[in-house]
């Protein structure tokens, strides 16, 4: 006997594990559908008959049990022998009542409203109105027409639904299946190739579920035969204006006449083919688009042609086709924990575009606090979640052609023993680029606080840009730093534990300082022995509206500054005059603006002999005895005839020693000699030659420990050659250190300039001593030098 199969073998073992599967599937499905609240049926637009009964439908899923109510125009609607609710959650309007003026109505906008315990969502609103029907405004006009002519009856009437409106001739219908009559949706009737059985009694006969009406009778005349004269092509009627909402139907008339009978063809104006899909040519030139959608909106020419000839004439219409709001993304229900960020998006689309509102839990939700809204309200978030945000969230798009909701769920997770949010969190400016926050801690379950989160932004940036800053759970204040100035920021604390954050604490807003301006960069030109002009540039965080300048100067032998003189921000130059040529000058500028006084630039100018240089032409390189004569009533020309009489004396004393063949190594120790160590090069002013920043006791030294220099002395030696290429320059001395926070540009002689000087000095020891110098060693002066 063989023995059973084992039960993984058997097929109806299988079968029945697969079904169970099924089955689970199923049942899983069904929770994930009923978890949601949300709507199967929603109310929609109703025309009704007055007196007449009506149902507005209403049905949600979601966890029951569920509650449902009605609202008109917003406000809770009763229930009551007008209005009664089904057991399914539609509602029933029994006795409808048009708007009469006075008395109650049941015409407006209606909602239903599901709620259960997770929240509660709205449905979209549905217009109730009464069918109407007016007098006709339009009635047809009596028309006289040629054999093989044109005529055109109109009538128009409004009314709730559009009426349907149709002609009879003679109280008889008119037959449609006689091709020379077009009768278009809107109220006219085309009768083309006249005839003498055409002529008659027209009416128009308009009729909705509200009523039927009869216009007033127009006459047709048929006269004789017709022109056989050439006519122009004529537009008599051309296409109107219409506005549509996608899925009906657009009617563009064009009527034309002349002789012979013009072809009537239609285009779109931006070129676009009109195609082929849902059109047709109704009668003997209107185009109708059946089921229009929004790629059919445009503006569309009719054109009549004469046969066999470029000769045309053309009429235009646009055509304005909405599509009511439909979404391309729903939101969808999500969980996070609290203390967190919540984000939903939702998308429409829509012709116009819609306008796209929030709810939660029915009421409309406005931004602030921790609610934002971005990308034209299109996405919602939620940042810092409690349980007080846990909510039934709809988006709801509307726009003139319809409006559409949906509906997602926020639902807060929370963990137990989690620490409060931090307390007493305070913000104080430092400076203009940083922020102390402080705080204090949690008021329950702080043992197993692991460390602290500062949460940072801008108080104008969205909650998405913010940044965080890490602190340690033994540390209750945080220097934040590298912030911008004058600008407002938003500071919250969280508190974080192995099984999650705490609630965020209450922001608090702090602003930094403002920050003062840099030092403007300053160079001092002197103008003559008694002015000089001060040149700058503008430094960053200086604003023209509520910034500018502060000068101060003084006689470098005097304590107190001149009071400041203020000047504009826009000023990038100033001349000062007046002043006395005997003296050295201290000069401070510096910028100021809404936030205070910015550092000062100093420096030091001196206008001594300044007089006796300007104007002066260039002299020869060196004329020991003019020199001599020309200086002996000063101290200065006493102490430069020494030097130069003593240079002679030893040259000439060489001179005679080593005779003629030694004159090039004499000058070149003496060009050793009394050349100053060389600086590295340095950009100056062409008319100036500046040594800042030197003390008193430092004048003439370039290096600590090199040979000293009367640098005075050689500027009246040579006074045109240091100032070589502008009249009037001159070698400035700035003796003194700038005061503390003041900043003091220094600028050293370059290279070349000493160059010269070492070459000029030794070329005026060899003519001194009667020695020829040798051509490549002598500079010679510029020409451009002179006067």
């Amino acid at each position: 006997m063989a023995s059973p199969r084992p039960a993984l073998l058997r097929p109806r073992f299988w079968l029945l594990l697969l079904r169970l599967l099924l089955l689970q599937l199923v049942l899983a499905s069904d929770l994930g559908r009923s978890t949601e609240l949300a709507f199967t049926v929603e109310p929609s637009d109703e025309i009704v008959v007055p007196e007449q009964s009506v149902v507005l439908g209403c049905r949600a899923e979601g966890t029951p049990p569920i509650r449902i109510t009605w609202r008109k125009n917003g406000v809770e609607l009763p229930e009551s022998t007008h209005a009664l609710m089904l057991a399914n959650g539609s509602l029933l309007l029994p006795n409808f009542r048009p708007e009469r003026g006075t008395g109650p109505s049941d015409e407006g906008d209606y909602d239903c409203v599901a709620q259960n315990r997770f929240g509660l969502v709205v449905s979209r609103k549905a217009r109730i109105q009464a069918a109407t029907m007016s007098d006709f405004h339009v009635h047809p006009q009596a028309t006289v027409g040629e054999e093989g002519g044109v005529a055109r009856f109109q009538c128009q009437i409004h009314g709730l639904p559009k009426p349907l409106i149709l002609w009879e001739k003679n109280h008889i219908p008119i037959d449609t299946r006689n091709d020379r009559y077009t009768l278009l949706p809107k109220g006219v009737l085309q009768i083309t190739g006249l005839r003498a059985e055409d002529s008659g009694i027209f009416h128009c006969v308009a009729s909705n579920i509200a009523s039927v009406r009869v216009s007033r009778g127009a006459s047709l005349t048929v006269s004789g035969s017709g022109s056989s004269a050439y006519k122009e092509p004529t537009i008599l009627v051309g296409p109107e204006n219409l506005t549509l909402t996608v899925h009906q139907t657009a009617v563009l008339e064009c009527v034309a006449t002349g002789n012979p009978r013009p072809i009537v063809s239609w285009s779109r104006l931006d070129g676009r083919p009109i195609g082929v899909e849902g059109i047709q040519v109704l009668g003997t030139g209107n185009l109708i688009i059946s089921d229009v959608t929004v790629q059919h909106s445009g503006v569309y020419v009719c054109a009549a042609n004469r046969p066999g000839t470029r000769v045309r004439r053309t009429a235009q219409g646009r055509l304005v086709v909405q599509a009511p709001a439909e979404f391309i993304q729903h939101p969808q229900s999500i969980s996070r924990p609290a203390g967190t960020t919540a984000m939903f998006t939702c998308q429409a689309q829509g012709e116009p575009p819609p306008h796209v509102t929030w709810l939660k839990n029915g009421q409309v939700l406005g931004p602030g606090g921790h609610v934002r809204f971005r990308n034209n309200n299109s996405t919602l978030t939620i940042s810092g979640i409690g349980p007080e945000d846990e909510a039934i969230y709809q988006c709801v798009a509307e726009n003139s052609a319809g409006s559409s909701q949906a509906s997602a769920r926020l639902t807060v997770l929370w963990a137990e023993g989690l620490p409060g949010p931090p307390r007493d969190v305070r913000a104080v400016s430092v400076s203009a680029t940083s922020v102390r926050v402080s705080w204090s801690e949690p008021l329950l379950n702080t043992k197993e606080i692991i460390g602290y989160v500062l949460h940072i932004r801008k108080a104008a940036d969205p909650p998405e840009l913010e940044y965080q800053e890490a602190v340690s759970k033994s540390t209750f204040q945080q220097l934040v730093s590298d912030l911008e100035p004058s600008t407002s920021y938003s500071f919250y604390i969280k508190a974080y534990t192995p099984r999650g954050a705490s609630l965020a604490s209450v922001p608090t807003l702090a602003s930094t300082l403002g920050e003062v301006p840099a030092p403007p960069p300053l160079s001092i030109r002197v103008l003559s022995s008694s002015s000089v002009q001060l040149l700058w540039e503008q430094p960053p965080k200086l604003t023209q509206r509520d910034g500018g300048f502060k000068l101060f100067y003084r006689p470098a032998s005097q304590a107190l500054f001149t009071s400041p003189i203020v000047l504009p921000g826009t000023l990038t130059a100033y001349n000062i005059t007046q002043l006395d040529p005997t003296e050295v000058y201290e000069v401070k500028l510096l910028a100021y603006n809404q936030h205070g006084d910015g550092n000062a630039t100093v420096r030091f100018v001196s206008l001594r002999g300044a007089s006796e240089r300007t104007g002066k032409a260039l002299s020869p390189p060196c004329d020991c005895r003019k020199d001599e004569t020309s200086n002996k009533t000063s101290a200065t020309g006493i102490i430069i005839g020494i030097h130069i009489g003593v240079t002679c004396i030893i040259f000439c004393v060489l001179f005679l020693m080593f005779g003629y063949r030694g004159r090039l190594l004499h000058c070149k120790d003496v060009e050793d000699q009394l050349s100053p160590p060389q600086e590295p090069r340095n950009q100056r002013d062409l008319g100036i030659l500046a040594l800042n920043g030197m003390g008193q006791g430092d004048r003439g030294r370039l290096n600590g420990d090199e040979k000293q220099l009367d640098l005075n002395e050689l500027e009246q030696l040579f006074p045109l050659s240091l100032g070589s290429g502008q009249q009037g320059s001159r070698l400035v001395l700035e003796p003194g250190s700038p005061a503390p926070g003041d900043e003091t540009q220094i600028s050293t002689l370059p290279p070349d300039e000493l160059s010269i000087l070492e070459e000029q000095i030794t070329e005026m020891s060899c003519l001194a001593a009667g020695i020829p110098p040798q051509q490549d060693e002598v500079l010679s002066p510029s020409p451009t030098n002179e006067g």
